[in-house]
């Protein structure tokens, strides 16, 4: 089969009419018109091999974990996600590689209403990398800086499962066939909260995704606001596959998985205790188990209480790009 150059790459497997930009793939900048009365939101996600997934992962998979990881930094802004830019570095070129990472990233994009109108390509260690671009209301955006003492604390869905599923990789800890199965989904097909992200302005009073681990994100929380926490282990909300591995000698492995795991890309937001109905009635309208799992303090510390309402001596870390692991 004949090589296929750059920009036949784009135009087979990543140009598609354009439907909300002025001027999209094919010029030099792509062009969009901002909705009156709105302010745009805009993150950047990097995805490198052997860092961030395995090179043998399914590509399906990986094209909708590409733009998912970043429509969840949407959702924690309260954010409606519209456009995309991604760019690629690849060893070399794979067309039925590409055709699949091309059908995840889309298929995922199209349920969220959200168009690609640009990117770079070129050859390399593989690299994927992801710049979305959202609106929000003027003044309305969520931040990590506005929890107050006395804010309840809740999670969007459970904790732990992306980081079991790693852990049973390199052998820490052992899962069943289906066990592992349903971890796997979790770490590959994390489900961006978007609409209650949209549904959280106004009720919520800051907010995170959960990418980096729970301590390590709601940290950055309580770093913003100039605010402690309290939070309850047993509250945090976990799969039947954890929960089984919260005793005896799995214990360890579960609770770094529950706290510092990471790849949940669940919120993690603050809502203040006379806002509690209201963020019950999102949670019934978007069919999700939101729970609150404790209270912000004044201070600065992050305690964790355990079953018996002790405080953990050591809380793992949290998912340090830089560190060796």
């Amino acid at each position: 089969m004949a090589a296929i150059n750059e920009f036949e790459l784009i135009d087979r497997f990543f140009r598609r009419p354009s439907q909300s930009a002025v001027l999209g793939i094919g010029d030099d900048a792509a062009l969009v018109q901002s909705t009156p009365g709105h302010e745009i939101a805009l993150s950047v996600d990097m995805l490198v091999a052997g860092r961030h997934f395995f090179e043998d992962v399914d590509p399906e998979s990986l094209g909708y974990k590409a733009l998912a990881v970043n429509l969840s930094d949407m959702a924690a802004m309260g954010a409606k996600p519209r456009w995309a830019l991604l760019a690629g570095a690849l060893p070399h070129v794979e067309s039925d590689w590409l055709a699949a990472f091309a059908r995840g990233f889309f298929a995922l994009a199209d349920d969220h209403g959200v168009e690609l109108i640009g990117g770079d390509t070129t050859r390399g260690p593989l690299t994927l990398c992801v710049t979305i671009i959202g609106e929000v209301p003027r003044g309305k955006a969520l931040t990590r800086g506005g929890a107050s003492p006395g804010d309840a604390i809740w999670l969007s869905g459970p904790l732990g499962d992306a980081a079991l599923a790693l852990a049973c990789h390199s052998r820490r800890v052992e899962l069943t066939a289906s066990e592992f199965e349903s971890c796997e989904r979790a770490l590959l097909r994390p489900n961006p909260r978007v609409a209650l992200g949209e549904r959280l302005r106004g009720v919520a009073s800051a907010a995170i995704d959960i990418s980096d681990g729970l301590t390590g994100d709601l940290g950055h929380v309580l770093e913003a606001s100039r605010v402690g926490a309290t939070i309850q282990l047993a509250a945090i909300p976990r799969s039947a596959v954890l929960g089984a591995r919260m005793h005896g000698a799995r214990r360890a492995v579960a609770i770094d998985a529950l706290l510092a795991g990471g790849d949940d890309y669940e919120l993690c937001f603050t809502a203040p205790a006379a806002r509690t109905a209201d963020v019950e009635s999102v949670g019934r309208e978007l069919r999700l188990d939101l729970a609150s799992i404790g209270v912000v303090t004044s201070g600065t510390a992050l305690r964790v209480e355990d079953e018996a309402g002790q405080a953990l001596e050591r809380l793992p870390r949290a998912f340090d790009h830089f560190a060796d692991y």
